[in-house]
């Protein structure tokens, strides 16, 4: 979503359901999703809890939506670093590492809103968690993809030791257990690549 620089102005400038929604996002992101009620919401998208509910029928239909507009930016991503690099998977790949490396700084003061939100979100049920879910089994399927084009012996382990890297990036970033974690994802991801790609990789996929 939109950037919070010079956010009064700004915001009033916004159509009511993206101003919902962006206020939505700054207060689930620091306070936390449970903690926040929709008359929080309402304050400070500067409107009424009637307005909020008629765009959205429940608060977590809210939640569901601003986690869909999260989704999709991860999506286009996928998109950008494919248009960036046609027909360079492995390419592909490292730009897609490179996004989420350059945007640890960010996880280091708010947290990836799709890991917080989860602790929040026991039930497997709820409308957001399942987007969260859809969101992520279709980034390993894409990942999966490109380690396939990749020509990788073993494309899904492949994915999933990038996929336990980037996560783990995040995680790391956010609790400060680990410095530099932009810098060693990178060199982690190139790591991983380079040892699929090798001939000694190629062996032990086979055999397993």
């Amino acid at each position: 979503m939109t950037s919070t620089a010079g956010r009064p102005g700004r915001v009033a400038k916004l159509p009511p359901r993206e101003r919902i929604l962006d206020a939505a996002e700054e207060l689930f992101l620091d306070e936390g999703i449970r903690r926040v009620g929709v008359q929080a919401i309402a304050d400070k998208a500067e409107t009424t809890k009637m307005a909020i509910y008629r765009h959205f029928d429940t608060k977590d239909a809210l939640v569901a939506e601003w986690l869909r507009i999260v989704a999709a930016e991860y999506q286009a991503a996928f998109d950008r670093v494919e248009a960036e690099h046609p027909g360079r998977p492995g390419e592909q790949i490292l730009a897609l590492a490179r996004f989420v490396a350059e945007g640890l700084p960010a996880v280091s003061h708010r947290g990836c809103p799709f890991i917080t939100s989860l602790a929040e979100l026991p039930d497997r049920a709820h409308p957001a968690r399942q987007v969260i879910e859809s969101h992520k089994a279709l980034q390993t399927r894409r990942l999966v993809g490109m380690c396939v084009a990749a020509g990788l012996p073993d494309p899904e382990q492949t994915a999933a030791e990038i996929t336990f890297v980037l996560e783990g990036a995040q995680v790391s970033t956010q609790n400060g257990s680990v410095d530099r974690t932009g810098d060693r994802l990178m060199r982690i991801v190139e790591g991983i690549l380079a040892r699929h790609h090798s001939p000694a990789g190629a062996s032990r996929a086979t055999t397993n």
